[in-house]
């Protein structure tokens, strides 16, 4: 007996790269990007980062260039860190009007008033001892740090920035800051929450980066990686609290996060590709083990396949010039 031929053929839409992309189900366009941007004070020239091929520390001095090439390439968002070099123990740099973030707030919307200019806010790349708060007993204070928070949102705000993204996972923090910008005028300002943001080994580039100085760990704020039912409680606890974005970061060790979240919320999320996601690939690439543009479009994929509407990335302007 002849066994019968099959007569669904999933194939048949696999033929060709025209039919491949008729049926695509999910797509990452310039739209869906945040470029990440290092800003040092200070500097005369670009400073390579060793960890992170083809990423620079770009000099406040060359900040309006660098975010003019950004839009040029196709980017529409930019989310700006700070390498201070006036560290203390508060972090008191980012609280003042003439400090690293607010210029580069206003160096980065005077140059393009169209891009969308996010502020990190923490305080790690603006305190000599790393934590992202005012320390005290050995620990970092979470109510004192829920007051600083609240004013540099207020720093960031007046300064021009289009969107707050507070970072620096204190219990409270997108109150605070939904009430500062309340009462200070900036109704319209809103916040990005790192809400589910675990305390990953995937940072350790972006630490060199920022200029870290840290010693120790971050895990008595941040997240536990192996607690997805909190990382999702933590998301709740945002967004009831006034938050308009939700975020989680890392990306692709949280995909179960992304997309557990996908279902119980209505915001827009967000996942970060952080630096030791981006190094993976540049050195696998490097070594070739991996086809670089292959994985950069495939990771990306999955990140928007489960439920990101926008993603943070260091590939945002090679994706955006359709270079994967």
């Amino acid at each position: 007996m002849t066994t019968p031929f099959p007569t669904v053929r999933p194939r048949r839409l696999r033929r060709s790269e025209a039919l491949r992309s008729l049926v695509r189900e999910t797509r990452v366009t310039a739209d869906d990007l945040i470029q990440p941007v290092f800003v040092e004070e200070g500097i005369d020239a670009p400073q390579p980062i060793s960890s992170m091929p083809g990423v620079f520390r770009v000099p406040e001095s060359r900040l309006a260039d660098e975010v003019r090439a950004i839009a040029a390439d196709g980017v529409k968002a930019i989310l700006l860190f700070g390498v201070s070099h006036h560290k203390d123990a508060t972090g008191s740099d980012s609280l003042s009007p003439d400090g690293l973030m607010a210029r580069s707030v206003r160096i980065a919307k005077a140059a393009c008033p169209e891009m969308v200019v996010i502020t990190d806010n923490c305080f790690c790349e603006y305190t000599d001892h790393g934590h992202c708060g005012v320390l005290a007993d050995g620990g970092v204070d979470n109510d004192a740090t829920l007051e600083n928070l609240a004013l540099q949102a207020v720093v960031a705000a007046e300064a021009g920035a289009d969107i707050v993204a507070p970072s620096a996972m204190m219990d409270g923090q997108i109150a605070a800051m939904r009430h500062a910008l309340d009462a200070a005028g900036f109704g319209e300002v809103p916040i990005m929450a790192y809400s589910s943001k675990f305390a990953s080994s995937f940072y350790g580039p972006f630490r060199a980066a920022a200029g870290s100085s840290l010693k120790g760990d971050r895990k008595t704020y941040q997240m536990d990686p192996m607690n997805a039912r909190e990382a999702l409680r933590e998301s709740d606890l945002d967004e009831a609290e006034g938050a308009d974005f939700l975020m989680v970061k890392p990306a692709l060790a949280y995909l179960d996060v992304l997309a557990g979240l996908r279902c119980r919320s209505l915001l827009p999320l967000v996942a970060y590709q952080v630096s030791g996601e981006y190094a993976m690939i540049k050195f696998a690439a490097a070594a070739g083990a991996i086809d670089e543009a292959r994985a950069v479009a495939e990771t990306l994929g999955a990140i928007k396949r489960a439920g990101a509407d926008l993603i943070i990335t260091y590939y945002a302007r090679q994706v955006a010039r359709g270079e994967f």
